[in-house]
């Protein structure tokens, strides 16, 4: 299975940090945000990873290198503007293959074991093939609406009980069969898939941050010190 961390992100709402900086190399506890995903995908047997980027790509180019260091193999997709999550998923699906893949978002983190995510979408999802499978959380201070229902192991957009969408999830690329080059999200295509049966998604109980604050980027690092026993 390859990966894909989504980094092309502009992360003006943790400015100045991100002026000079590109969000996904903002320092988390001594290290660089988007080192986590990338250890942790290491430890999942992860060999391919793709990694998109746009502000300051350059600079992440030049931190990860072509990710020997962690024993995989890094490969780039650059946007001259951001394509946004749909959109830059699309223009690097040459680089991820046709088989499912695992996608994270590069502006959150989480302790999720990402070995255990599924490999195959193979079900009898009434549609056919499943198109997506979602990790979804509880609904964190900053948004307590959430986004979406989990109801027994099938993702719908409406009902009770909604919980947040993680930002990490393992896609099908079928599910931009019928797009085209450009900037486009990836939501309204989750949800059409969902209409149709064919999203499906788990619940992760453990420690999960939506990085997309100074204040958040905080509160992670507290949690991180805490977790070492104060030692960096």
């Amino acid at each position: 299975m390859r990966a894909m961390i989504l980094a092309a992100g502009l992360g003006t709402r943790m400015r100045p940090l991100t002026l000079t900086t590109p969000k996904p190399l903002i320092p988390v506890f001594g290290k660089p945000m988007i080192e986590y995903h990338i250890e942790a995908l290491a430890r999942a047997g992860i060999k391919e990873v793709v990694i998109n980027h746009a502000w300051l790509g350059a600079q992440i180019e030049a931190g990860l290198g072509d990710g020997s260091r962690w024993g995989l193999e890094i490969v780039y997709s650059p946007e001259s503007t951001p394509l946004e999550t749909g959109g830059g998923v699309f223009k690097a699906l040459p680089l991820l293959g046709a088989d499912p893949f695992l996608l994270i978002n590069g502006d959150v983190w989480c302790d999720l074991p990402l070995q255990s995510l599924p490999e195959s979408l193979d079900s009898d999802a009434p549609g056919g093939q499943r198109l997506a499978h979602l990790v979804l959380v509880d609904n964190p201070e900053h948004h307590p609406a959430g986004d979406f229902v989990l109801d027994g192991d099938r993702v719908q957009e409406e009902g009770d009980e909604r919980l947040t969408f993680s930002g990490v999830s393992v896609i099908n690329p079928k599910i931009f069969s019928h797009c085209v080059p450009g900037a486009f999200a990836l939501a309204p295509l989750l949800r059409q898939a969902m209409a149709e049966g064919r999203v499906s998604g788990e619940y992760f109980r453990g420690r999960w941050v939506d990085v997309g604050t100074i204040e958040r980027l905080q509160q992670l690092e507290a949690h991180l010190r805490t977790r070492s026993g104060g030692e960096q």
